[in-house]
């Protein structure tokens, strides 16, 4: 399974989402790391994420930004790979995914936008695991301090609302920053484990 990089690069890019980072950086780091100290036996794929996860809280924080952004949006629901797409759908067929209700979708971008503006150089990232779109944007409005409109649509307040450009931005490289960017590279080895389970990696 990990006798070389090309092995690793296509069990990597199942369980992560494909980007130039983990194959120029993630791949031959884990490789050599493998080399040096094996996987466990019992559970090697489970061992694999939990290593892989290691190195990459190793890398610069620049570096560890370049990795979550090569996962989607929450609420995106184009150019998403078919385990993205059913993993924010809370587990449905890529056909009922589209059925999520348009104003969740629209408040979604809405607070990806916000949520880039304060937390500049990283994207949104949550462990799923079964939950709706609506239950994530509620969950990115807590993180954000921001209001619920969505539970009184349409009569409530306007889903575009606060404009993004009126938050306050975390400083860069803050206490608070890094360990919102240390919460999404956590979050990223849950999918990946969640994956392996779907995949029976």
């Amino acid at each position: 399974m990990t006798e070389n990089q090309d092995d690793i690069a296509t069990i990597l890019t199942q369980l992560f989402e494909h980007s130039d980072i983990l194959i120029t950086k993630l791949v031959p780091e884990l490789f050599q790391s493998i080399r040096n100290t094996p996987l466990e036996v019992i559970d090697p794929t489970n061992a694999l994420i939990e290593r892989a996860i290691a190195i990459i809280h190793a890398w610069n924080e620049h570096e560890q930004a370049e990795f979550i952004t090569a996962h989607p949006r929450i609420g995106e629901i184009k150019q998403l790979s078919a385990l993205s797409a059913k993993e924010q759908s809370g587990g449905l067929s890529a056909t009922t995914r589209l059925e999520t209700p348009p104003e969740v979708l629209k408040r979604l971008e809405h607070l990806n936008a916000c949520y880039e503006r304060v937390y500049s150089g990283l994207r949104y990232i949550t462990f799923v695991n079964g939950r709706t779109r609506a239950a994530i944007a509620r969950e990115m409005e807590d993180k954000l301090q921001l209001g619920h409109p969505l539970e009184s649509y349409p009569d409530g307040p306007p889903l575009n609302e606060p404009v993004a450009e009126s938050l306050i931005c975390v400083a860069k490289n803050s206490e608070d920053w890094s360990n919102e960017l240390k919460r999404a590279v956590d979050d990223v080895g849950k999918i990946a484990k969640s994956r392996q389970k779907s995949l029976g990696l």
